[in-house]
């Protein structure tokens, strides 16, 4: 056994596991993998420890605070407040630096108390607080502390392996929310688990940004491009080098891979996709990586630098903690790393802060997580384990760098712009046709109430649907859309198509998936909550009832798209082959907010 090793495992009970899955899948899957359990012993952050941190030259770390527990996220305000959040404890504290001289004014002051608070997020003199199922805002008073709490959000995914939430502003103003997965390697039930969530300030809206992230706790904007990069944690449990830590570049409406391929699209052996779609289609949907690090290091906080003190170099950089590794020997992460970036591309990750790993890698004395610029320009890094925040500053004679603009707002309101204040798909130019498609449903006549169950107040489940058959159709495609939405108009609610010209119905409760089984190979894709399949109707609680067009195409072709492709893309792809087209109109108004909604 290597030394300090406390338990090294080979997989037989994961290939154990693999026979059935094996059996399954029939692919003849069969790996063999060792991995190593190693957690290094903590110690005491004593100042001969501090003493021998490890960082460029020019640059010093200090305690700013000490003694406060399970310190996790950091946020700072334009007025230099410090704020860090307490998983363990339940809590947010206060910290001040009003004498300028780099430690914390005394003791810090308790300003919240939510049980499992984490993530941390500030805007407009207010700041959002994440549990793992609720969002709350309070407003930030002169002296820092802070006004009573407002749940804003009260139903994210329940939790499993990764319950620390995380939340910040992108420069559009919208709040970004990222949720782990439940597990390791899964198909989630819940399709907001492995997203990062897109939710206006006042909880009323969300949709999935992007999925396929296994947990990107760091992520941030590049402050010159306003390009929006995450750290995604790799799966465990495949050996000591596999899988690297992912810096990934998020676009809405991209899948980047997990829980079926990792890295530049490496495959990942045990999991099985839902409704037939092969591990090849899931890779050739995925977006890789842009770049990896360190397999097991455990990417927490991650901030680019927009302070001034640091040297020049630094600006346009970024910084992101590294927690450290459970399930590697030798011990990886317990550092902060910097990414540089060259011209707005992320060129190489390499360590900047190093040391908390002592005794030959044998122990540790601070498990990096919160990291955030400081008002005066220096960084700011929540230990979880010794509960110290340490200040990281630089006190050489390098030029420093300029001021950082805010990121511009541009490319993040393009995404979200994309398939606004169009018509809807019968009324534009590629569905153009002149036959007619007669659509019904058992549940609701044409331009009738739609029952609740369809609604994502209740079951969610689809309607039932029938329509004629229309002569020469090889296939059909349905839409279904609400031009009463606001502000997302139409708001898109379901897409499908590849229905095989001998299917003229669809029975209620289809399957949410990218792919079904029956009817076999049809394919769903990514509606305006980010989801794939049905998304009910969802109006604003007290608004008039809205209209819901439920759009079938007859289409002289079978449509060749991955299952990751929107409204836009299908009808793109329809343009020139729609035969004939119909719609069914139910209408829906919710009078009573449900509760925790």
């Amino acid at each position: 056994m290597k030394p300090g090793l406390l338990g090294a495992v080979s997989l037989l009970a994961i290939l154990t596991h693999l026979g059935p899955a094996n059996a399954q899948q029939g692919d003849g899957t069969e790996v063999q993998i060792t991995t190593n359990v190693f957690k290094p012993n903590k110690v005491l952050p004593t100042s001969e420890r501090i003493e021998q941190l490890k960082l460029p030259e020019g640059f010093k770390a200090m305690p700013f605070a000490q003694g406060l527990g399970n310190a996790r996220i950091v946020a700072v305000s334009d007025q230099g407040f410090i704020y860090v959040s307490r998983r363990e404890e339940g809590d947010v504290l206060l910290l001040k630096d009003e004498n300028g001289d780099g430690k914390a004014d005394g003791a810090p002051v308790q300003v919240a108390a939510r049980a499992q608070a984490h993530g941390l997020a500030i805007k407009d003199d207010k700041l959002y607080l994440v549990t793992v199922k609720e969002v709350f805002v309070a407003d930030i008073k002169e002296d820092g502390t802070l006004g009573p709490l407002e749940m804003v959000i009260a139903d994210l995914p329940d939790s499993g392996q990764h319950p620390n939430r995380v939340m910040a502003f992108g420069p559009d103003g919208m709040l970004y929310i990222s949720v782990g997965s439940t597990c390791n390697a899964c198909n989630e039930s819940n399709p907001e688990n492995a997203t990062m969530l897109r939710a206006t300030p006042d909880g009323k809206s969300r949709t999935i940004f992007a999925s396929g992230l296994r947990n990107t706790i760091g992520f941030d904007w590049n402050p010159t491009t306003g390009e929006f990069w995450g750290l995604d944690h790799g799966i465990d449990l495949m050996g000591d080098e596999v899988q690297a830590e992912e810096l990934n570049r998020l676009e809405q409406g991209k899948q980047y891979g997990w829980p079926h391929v990792f890295a530049k699209g490496d495959i990942y052996p045990q999991s099985t996709p839902v409704g037939g779609v092969t591990k090849q289609q899931w890779r050739d949907q995925s977006t890789p990586m842009v770049l990896g690090y360190t397999a097991h290091a455990a990417p927490m906080q991650m901030k680019f630098y927009t302070g001034t003190s640091f040297p020049a170099e630094y600006g346009g950089d970024a910084f992101a903690t590294m927690r450290g590794s459970w399930n590697r020997n030798p011990a990886s992460g317990y550092e902060i790393v910097r990414i540089h970036f060259e011209n707005g591309r992320p060129k190489t990750i390499e360590p900047f802060l190093t040391g908390f790993l002592t005794d030959g890698g044998k122990s540790h004395f601070a498990r990096p997580v919160g990291l955030a610029v400081a008002k005066d320009g220096s960084l700011l890094m929540a230990d979880d384990v010794n509960g110290v925040l340490y200040r990281i500053a630089y006190i050489g004679s390098s030029q420093t760098a300029e001021a950082s603009p805010a990121a511009p707002a541009d490319l993040m309101e393009a995404q979200a712009a994309k398939g606004l204040n169009v018509p809807l798909a019968m009324d534009r130019p590629e569905t153009k046709s002149s036959g007619t498609v007669k659509v019904s449903s058992t549940g609701f006549k044409n331009d009738g109430m739609i029952p609740q169950k369809h609604t994502e107040y209740a079951d969610g489940v689809s309607p039932q649907l029938t329509w004629n058959a229309v002569k020469g159709a090889v296939s059909y495609a349905i839409v279904m859309e609400d031009p009463d939405a606001k502000p997302v108009t139409p708001f898109v609610h379901w897409i499908a198509w590849n229905l095989p010209a001998s299917v003229n119905s669809l029975p209620e409760g289809l399957q949410e998936q990218l792919r079904l089984v029956e009817p076999e190979g049809v394919l769903q894709g990514r509606n305006t909550s980010g989801t794939h399949g049905y998304y009910g109707p969802k109006p604003q609680v007290g608004d008039p009832a809205h209209r819901y067009h439920i759009q079938v195409l007859a289409l002289d072709t079978m449509i060749d798209l991955p299952p990751t492709a929107d409204r836009d893309a299908l009808l793109n792809a329809s343009s020139g082959h729609v035969i004939a087209k119909g719609q069914l109109v139910g209408r829906y108004a919710q009078d009573v907010k449900p509760p925790k909604q």
